[in-house]
């Protein structure tokens, strides 16, 4: 089955499909060990943990190329990743699609910040025209390699241009084709339930931490009819938390003894991997050649 229809069929599947950050290829496996149905690839992340960069677009089409080729080369979930603005012109775009495409990513999302973009929830966030946004929709659609490959419309609108534009940004995206609304940096689950009202397309609530929006239960945006809810470096923050930890107990205590309960073992770690049937495969291949030259 394509990507685009494994995603297409988890957000059917699922009310709503609760979408988790991968920030690599093995948070990919852990994830899908969960049993979670689909995946996503921030472009914030991308910047962060391969790059030690912020998320002002700074990093290219390339650099989330190489991470998405990664995840979905470990993995059998759909992937959805961050496009931010496309990365160029109208044939920038189109390449992305294509390339997007030929990595076996599911779905992506285009924003309609100008290109130097910001977070979506830093301030003096700038958006390009609805007709200009409408024109990368156009872009993105047309190059779509399989009908199935998901494109969203993620709107920055609210913070400056309130609810009504927001909404008025939405429907323009979703007249052109856009398969879904990424609805960014919302404030209240009023301003979800006011989208549902007009719009029965897709809708994602990003769930970050730390940023404008409130971390809203599954339950309460289900009942707004929130479809996909996004955690967009859940995972990640931990992550770098428990590093950012160790490696200062490491120098303070001299040893990591202390910290053996909040570490994965290396069994768990070689289950993951299916370790030992890569081993096995190795060690016949070793035994199939010893036969060979003898």
């Amino acid at each position: 089955m394509k990507p685009g229809q494994k995603f297409r069929n988890a957000l059917k599947n699922n009310k709503p499909l609760i979408i988790p950050g991968t920030i690599n290829a093995y948070s990919a496996k852990l994830a899908e060990l969960a049993n979670h149905n689909s995946i996503y690839l921030s472009g914030s992340g991308v910047a962060a943990a391969s790059y030690g960069l912020p998320d002002l677009g700074v990093t290219t089409l390339e650099n989330v190329l190489i991470d998405a080729k990664r995840i979905t080369s470990a993995t059998s979930l759909p992937l959805l990743v961050d496009i931010d603005t496309g990365w160029g012109d109208f044939d920038a775009i189109s390449n992305t699609i294509i390339e997007m495409g030929n990595a076996n990513v599911a779905a992506v999302h285009i924003e309609d910040q100008i290109f130097d973009k910001r977070c979506g929830h830093r301030p003096n966030k700038q958006l390009v025209s609805i007709d200009e946004m409408q024109d990368r929709l156009k872009a993105a659609l047309d190059a779509k390699i399989d009908d199935s490959f998901f494109i969203m419309a993620r709107t920055d609108a609210l913070a400056s241009e309130g609810i009504e534009k927001a909404i008025e940004r939405c429907g323009k995206y979703l007249d052109v084709g856009a398969d879904g609304i990424f609805f960014e940096a919302a404030v209240s689950i009023e301003e979800y339930k006011e989208f549902k009202n007009n719009f029965s397309a897709p809708l994602l609530a990003n769930i970050t931490e730390f940023g404008k929006t409130p971390l809203f239960t599954q339950k309460e945006l289900s009942d707004v009819g929130v479809d996909m809810v996004l955690y967009p470096l859940t995972a990640f923050r931990a992550m770098s938390l428990s590093a950012e930890k160790i490696y200062n107990s490491i120098i303070k205590d001299g040893t990591q003894e202390p910290l053996l309960d909040i570490m994965q073992t290396r069994e768990e770690l070689y289950e993951v991997l299916d370790y030992y049937n890569f081993e096995k495969q190795l060690d016949e291949q070793f035994e199939n050649n010893n036969k060979e030259s003898s």
